[in-house]
């Protein structure tokens, strides 16, 4: 009888999995999974220890939904990506794998990890296939005129959306149970050596049933308002499905095949869906960039001049920015959410980037690097694109010369402060009119704040700003 395993990595799900679905499709073969929990490589990476939670409670669901259909889910724990290639050979070798079956992870240090483990099972004859699952379309698929790899996003986003009106990808259903194979045993699945913190499962769910839920429940209701709502942080304007599609809990293809099932016009139309929709083509981008420069994945600046600007060297205020204490109450909100939740609402992940990079005048890549270690939807692409967009190195990103103002930002988005006051509980009796400016509050009206008073000047900062990019680019 033949064996089957499916490797998962990012892939924690039933339904619309490709390599479990291809993995299941001989109804005669015993079909396995692996899931290999590999600490070292994640402290090189950076993984949150709040994702690092929500991948164990999601691996403890997937191991009962798949044990409930015959398919028993193992588990191992090495050090890093080339023991977790030597554990596989073992693997296969122990339990008589005839085929394996496994969704492919575009990151450079991943795509050198599988490439590795399909040249060793190749040697032991081992059938090995690779799908395109964590994407809408396979990075490569869309091109210019000239064959090449788009450098900017809205025609790339344009073409993309004739793909998807050509062709919509579907869905796979989750595999029935397996017969006549029955489970003698569930294997244990033991913690991670690895830092483990809590998240809140109201925001963030757990298990594909509460997955599903709250994608209906966002495309039939919240996505008709998201193009309104979805930059004020004090609403519930977001979907929340980041960490689903990080950790692979949720795939995009249900996603596009849900919102299109409530929102038919979705995909020419105007109005939430289409800017939803839009947010999910961003994220395809910054995927397929990373295949078609690898450099990225080393944290290199895609405009190579932006490599020689004269960072500031006192980490000083990294600590200010990093702890929610810069004087910028929109800025430090959003860091206290950050490090209380492992969350950041995306329109201040902007504002709080461009307040490190354009005003601190500090390197992107250590925003980068903090944000990762805390955010429970850490992934790498979406990340390492929106750093590099807010630090104006990147492909499509904001140019050089545009900076946002952090106090003007504040009154646009949180214009009454009522997201402000829930971080910073400290300014709970400035007006409203005064929230994004206490401090000149506080010393016109004779109060003293437990807050700090603001550690640069914007107009000042800007400035310094200019001339640091402006004397890169002429060199």
């Amino acid at each position: 009888m033949a064996t089957h395993l499916v490797w998962l990595r990012n892939d924690l799900r039933l339904h619309d999995n490709t390599a479990l679905y291809a993995a299941c499709r001989d109804p005669n073969a015993q079909v396995l999974a692996l899931f290999i929990a590999t600490p070292g490589q994640w402290r090189q990476h950076a993984m949150s220890p709040r994702q690092a939670d929500y991948i164990w409670h999601s691996l403890q669901a997937l191991q009962q939904a798949l044990a409930a259909r015959g398919i028993a889910l193992h588990y191992h724990q090495c050090e890093d990506f080339h023991a977790s290639v030597a554990y596989l050979q073992t693997f296969c070798q122990q339990h008589h794998v005839s085929a394996l079956f496994y969704n492919y992870q575009y990151e450079l240090n991943e795509r050198e990890r599988d490439a590795a483990a399909e040249k060793a099972l190749d040697r032991m004859k081992i059938e090995v296939q690779g799908f395109d699952d964590s994407v809408l379309l396979a990075p490569g698929s869309i091109r210019t005129g000239n064959g090449e790899m788009y450098k900017v996003f809205t025609p790339f986003s344009k073409a993309f959306l004739k793909r998807l009106r050509d062709h919509t990808p579907e869905c796979f259903p989750a595999p029935g149970k397996r017969t006549p194979q029955a489970l003698k045993h569930t294997p244990a699945l033991h913690p991670f050596d690895y830092p483990r913190e809590a998240f809140d499962p109201a925001l963030f769910p757990v298990g594909e049933e509460a997955v599903l839920k709250q994608l209906r429940r966002f495309c039939h209701q919240p996505v008709a308002d998201y193009s309104q709502q979805r930059d004020l942080p004090a609403r519930e304007g977001t979907s929340r499905l980041s960490v689903c599609l990080a950790v692979g809990t949720l795939s995009p293809r249900q996603c596009l095949n849900r919102l299109l099932a409530e929102h038919p016009h979705a995909l020419g139309g105007e109005g939430g869906a289409a800017v939803w929709l839009n947010e999910l083509i961003w994220r395809e981008f910054y995927r397929h960039l990373l295949v078609a420069w690898p450099a990225l994945c080393r944290h290199q600046p895609f405009v190579d001049w932006t490599d020689g600007v004269a960072w500031e060297s006192d980490k000083t205020p990294l600590e200010a920015w990093q702890q929610g204490k810069t004087g910028y109450p929109i800025v430090d909100a959003a860091m206290r959410q950050l490090n209380a939740t492992g969350w950041m609402h995306n329109r201040l992940r902007m504002v709080t980037a461009s307040f490190l990079v354009k005003d601190l005048l500090l390197d992107w890549r250590l925003g980068e690097r903090y944000f990762m270690s805390h955010l429970i939807d850490g992934d790498l692409a979406a990340n390492n694109g929106g750093w590099q967009w807010s630090a104006s190195t990147g492909t499509d990103a904001a140019p050089w010369f545009r900076i946002f103002n952090p106090t003007t930002q504040g009154e646009r988005f949180d214009q009454h402060g009522e997201f402000i006051r829930r971080w910073l509980p400290e300014l709970h009796e400035v007006p409203d009119r005064d929230i994004h400016a206490p401090q000149a509050w506080a010393k016109k009206n004779g109060k003293t704040l437990d807050y700090p008073p603001p550690i640069v000047e914007h107009k000042e900062a800007r400035k310094r700003t200019l001339a640091a990019f402006e004397a890169a680019r002429k060199r």
